[in-house]
C-alpha cells in the first residue's frame, strides 16, 4: 500500500527539526502530503483556578506558556521557509496530553515521524516515541538530534525474531524496503522456528535485494544491532517495540528503550 498521508510532530526541539526535514523529502520521495502537529499541554504549575492566585499571577502563567509556542512556532516557520514549504505545510496546533493525542491522531495517517526523546525538552511539548508507537497502532519513525541524512533510502536494517512485533514492523515498512531495493536481515540469538528462506523469499517477490546475517545467543540483542548499525550506516532501522511488556521494558531495561536512546539513524517503530 502506498504511503500518501503523513504526520510529523513539531515541538522545537533538535529531534523535531530534523524529523521535519526528514518528513518533507520523504513526502517528496513518495508524491505524499505531510501535515505538522504541535501537541502541547496546558502550562500550568499550579491551579490557576484558585481563589488565592492574584489576576496578575494567571496573567504571567499565561504569558509565559504563550512565549514558549510563539518560539516553536518561530522555529516551525523558519524550518518552513527554508525548506520552500510556506504555501502548502502548515502547522496544526492541539492541546492535551502530548503522547495521548499524537497517537490518536498517528491513526489518521499512514505514518508519524517524530525525533527522539530528550530530557531537555519543555515538559509541557515532550514526547515519548516509545509509548506512542505502543498506543497508536501506526508505525512511526523516530529521527535522532542531529541527523543529517536527506530521507533517501538506499540501505535498510531489519531486526528480525520471527515475531509478532517484528512480523507488524516488516508489513508497516514494506513500501519503504521496496524503495530502499536493499535489506540486511538482523538476527540476534533465537528466533522462531520458521525457515528464515521465507522471509527471504517473501522480501525477492517484492523486489528487494534481501541478505540475512545472524549471531548467537551470547551476543546481547541491542549492542549488536547498534554495533551492526554504526559499521555500515544503513538508512533505517525497521525494529518490532516491545515484544515484551512496556512495563517488563521499563523496569528491567529493554532493546527497544536501548536501542532508541543511543542510535544515530532513523527507527522504524512497530507495536
Amino acid at each position: 500500500m502506498p504511503m500518501m498521508n503523513l504526520l510529523v510532530a513539531f515541538n522545537g526541539s533538535e529531534g523535531s527539526v530534523a524529523a521535519l526535514r526528514y518528513a518533507a523529502v520523504l513526502a517528496d520521495r513518495l508524491g505524499a502530503h505531510v501535515t505538522a502537529m504541535l501537541a502541547h499541554t496546558a502550562h500550568d504549575v499550579i491551579d490557576k483556578r484558585s481563589r488565592w492566585i492574584p489576576k496578575e499571577a494567571r496573567a504571567l502563567l499565561d504569558e509565559v506558556g504563550a512565549n514558549v509556542l510563539r518560539e516553536i512556532e518561530a522555529t516551525f516557520e523558519t524550518e518552513r521557509t527554508a525548506l520552500g514549504l510556506t504555501n502548502t505545510l502548515q502547522l496544526r496546533e492541539v492541546k492535551g496530553r502530548v503522547d495521548t493525542v499524537l497517537s490518536e491522531a498517528a491513526r489518521h495517517y499512514d505514518m508519524l515521524i517524530v525525533g527522539n526523546h530528550a530530557e531537555t525538552d519543555d515538559e509541557h511539548v515532550t514526547l515519548h516515541p516509545d509509548r506512542i508507537a505502543l498506543m497508536s497502532g501506526r508505525p512511526v519513525i523516530v529521527v535522532p538530534a542531529g541527523y543529517e541524512g536527506d530521507g533517501r533510502l538506499t540501505h535498510a536494517a531489519l531486526a528480525w525474531d520471527g515475531g509478532r512485533a517484528a512480523a507488524r514492523a516488516l508489513s508497516d515498512s514494506l513500501r519503504l524496503l521496496e524503495d530502499a531495493g536493499r535489506v540486511s536481515v538482523l538476527t540476534v540469538g533465537p528466533r522462531a522456528s520458521w525457515p528464515i528462506e521465507d522471509l527471504m523469499t517473501h522480501l525477492s517477490r517484492h523486489g528487494v535485494d534481501a541478505v540475512h546475517e545472524e549471531w548467537p545467543t551470547s551476543h546481547p540483542v541491542a549492542p549488536t544491532l547498534l554495533s551492526w548499525c554504526k559499521k555500515h550506516r544503513p538508512s533505517l532501522l525497521v525494529l518490532g517495540a516491545f515484544e515484551h511488556s512496556k512495563f517488563r521494558e521499563d523496569l528491567l531495561g529493554g532493546v527497544t528503550s536501548e536501542v532508541l536512546s543511543q542510535i544515530d539513524i532513523p527507527v522504524l517503530l512497530s507495536h
